[in-house]
């Protein structure tokens, strides 16, 4: 069933660490071999194998509108005739930087970068050549890229000095990045009064999507914005995942909080490598060439790219009623999960995000979500894959739902979960 797959990852495997370019991909958490993809289209992906499945991964989440989407694919191979990559200037970086704006007006102004975790350095040396502070503030389970300084976790409490999270990262690198709980003011309260003068800005997600989808609670997100404002620091919102998909206008418009900066990536490039970091003009305008902090990109801004995400943006600004119809599949999935699973899972679910942990009780937390039994969502994953669902080969990564999805891949996936649980698989 999985024989090409499974010959392509022990090639790969000569060449590239554990045979994948990003470590999720190994499927080591749900103890297989990976599935090696050969073509996608709508809702659907289809592996070397010849087998199909319903995709509720997107690539991670820029998939909003499905596969290879007849316009963008159209525009995207326009493009391609008039060359690939200049270095220079036009007139699309202008045309998707006045978009976004458009959609997220707390963006005054923008740059255009290839990825989140260059969005999100990119976006913490600003704010640090902003306010002349070094320290930052960021949340236990909230994964902002790969850059040396964000790699952290906490120690033995929100206040010690954080220590690198991966080797390879000197401990200088992480010395100023301070580390809270999410959902708790408090800790970031405390790490304020402690270092009253020296924190730059707070980084979230403000709905967090990588320790699986958690929510903020009711009024976190505004105790974010206050604390900020009493010790002069800024808050910066990573919209990478959920900009332009909890709605046209990201989080921030969701409820109600303008962040200082923001950082953007996936559905922004509508598929292609690309992302941003903007907000407030006088704080990017501290960025080179107008101002002194340094950062640039060949590749940035890349017409292919840019074409793809304007695209993409128009197309969502046009489908009225995506936002819901995605939604509404979203909640369907998630009541028959919990119809199917009763009290032995907890699902979170917002929008078309959507997480399902294999464990009793609420999770707000990262302590929370890590809980979870991730044996028993090794064994939920499997049986699915062998069904032709494909969710996201992790029990800490969020479910992403698309435009494209019929009414029929619901069902089907509703009924592949009531036969999971009915048969006691797991």
């Amino acid at each position: 069933m999985y024989e090409k797959s499974d010959a392509l990852f022990e090639k790969s495997k000569q060449y590239m660490p554990g045979g994948v370019n990003s470590p999720v991909r190994a499927y080591q958490a749900v103890n297989r071999n990976p599935v090696f993809i050969d073509s996608a289209k709508g809702s659907k992906i289809y592996d070397v194998d010849g087998n199909a499945y319903i995709d509720y991964v997107c690539s991670w989440g820029p998939g909003i509108l499905g596969h290879a989407h007849e316009r963008v694919v159209e525009a995207v191979q326009k493009a391609c005739e008039k060359g690939l990559t200049y270095g220079a200037p036009t007139e699309k970086e202008y045309l998707l930087a006045e978009l976004v704006h458009k959609l997220m007006p707390s963006i005054e102004m923008l740059r255009l970068v290839n990825s989140g975790t260059e969005a999100v350095m990119s976006a913490i040396r600003a704010a640090r050549g902003f306010t002349g502070r070094d320290k930052i503030v960021k949340f236990r389970g909230c994964y902002h890229g790969h850059s040396d300084g964000l790699l952290v976790k906490a120690g033995s409490g929100a206040l010690t000095c954080s220590i690198p999270d991966s080797p390879g990262v000197p401990a200088d690198y992480t010395k100023n990045t301070l580390v809270a709980e999410y959902n708790d003011e408090a800790s970031v309260e405390a790490l304020f009064q402690a270092n009253p003068d020296s924190i730059a800005a707070i980084i979230v997600e403000p709905v967090a999507a990588n320790m699986g989808v958690v929510l903020p609670k009711e009024g976190f997100l505004n105790s974010l914005r206050k604390i900020a404002d009493k010790y002069h620091a800024l808050l910066i919102f990573d919209e990478v995942i959920t900009g332009f998909r909890l709605s046209l206008g990201g989080a921030q418009e969701y409820y109600k909080v303008k962040p200082d900066l923001t950082t953007l990536g996936k559905i922004v490039g509508g598929g292609m490598p690309l992302a941003a970091y903007g907000g407030r003009r006088e704080i990017m305008e501290m960025v080179a060439p107008k101002g002194s902090v340094y950062q640039a990109g060949t590749l940035a801004g890349n017409p292919i790219a840019t074409t793809a995400g304007i695209e993409t943006l128009r197309i969502l600004e046009e489908e009225k009623n995506l936002y819901d119809t995605i939604a509404a599949s979203a909640e369907q999935l998630a009541d028959v999960v919990q119809e199917a699973f009763g009290s032995r899972v907890c699902v979170n679910r917002i929008g078309s995000l959507m997480s399902v942990f294999f464990q009793e009780g609420a999770v707000t937390d990262y302590a929370s979500a890590v809980k979870s039994d991730t044996g028993q969502y090794a064994a939920y994953f499997n049986y699915m894959l062998n069904q032709g669902i494909y969710l996201a080969p992790s029990q800490f990564e969020a479910m992403f739902l698309s435009y494209a999805h019929t009414k029929e891949d619901i069902e089907r996936t509703c009924d592949v979960i009531l036969e999971l649980a009915k048969n006691n698989v797991i």
